[in-house]
């Protein structure tokens, strides 16, 4: 192995030495109270997702009224679908792919979070950025991930767009954005199941 190639592998064997040995709790550990000190994102408490005013008159979808994206997906086995179909749920979107080693790392919280959540209120838009869409698919089938995936027909355009992956987007019923992180976090929390359900709970009157 050449220096150019030991040094591309680098990365990599680093990023593993952390994910599969003891070093993963500290540093894991580490890694979500910096997040949380400097605000970027909080899985834990995520206001954004649980705002004062909307603890007790959580958004709903207005009768009528136009979803903002308009976007067009593929599903694994090859249908059409639109973002737009999902008015009137919380909408959870992630960006990924199966060369990003954080985002395969988040999967399996995002995976425990799906299973526990009611799809009637709650879809998962797991976007593979994959150029093999294969490829991706057999990683999803391996790991034994049953969260919906899909594969972008054109460019994402705002709020979807993002220089780095992961990237998950909150959307509440009425498609409008809630939330965001850039990086990855933990989502399998008992607060953030909690921000998610309170934007499909009907207002009160």
């Amino acid at each position: 192995m050449n220096r150019k190639t030991l040094i591309s592998w680098l990365p990599l064997a680093l990023f593993a030495l952390v994910l599969f040995t003891p070093l993963r709790t500290p540093v894991m550990g580490t890694l979500q109270r910096g997040l949380l000190a400097t605000g970027l994102w909080n899985a834990d408490a995520p206001a954004e997702l649980a705002p004062a005013e909307t603890a007790t008159t959580p958004i709903v979808a207005a009768a009528g009224a136009a979803y903002p994206h308009n976007l067009p997906l593929l599903t694994l086995d090859g249908k059409h679908v639109n973002l737009s179909d999902l008015k009137g749920k919380a909408v959870f979107v992630n960006l990924w792919a199966t060369w990003c080693p954080p985002c395969v790392a988040e999967m399996p919280g995002i995976h425990a979070l799906y299973k526990k959540m009611d799809p009637k209120k709650v879809a998962f838009v797991m976007i593979s950025l994959d150029e093999n869409p294969a490829k991706a698919q057999a990683m999803l089938k391996r790991q034994g991930y049953t969260f919906p995936a899909y594969f972008p027909l054109g460019p994402l355009a705002a709020p979807f767009d993002s220089n780095s992956i992961p990237s998950t987007i909150i959307l509440d019923p009425n498609g409008q954005v809630v939330a965001r992180h850039d990086g990855m976090a933990e989502y399998d929390t008992p607060e953030f199941k909690a921000a998610l359900e309170n934007l499909t709970r009907p207002a009160k009157n």
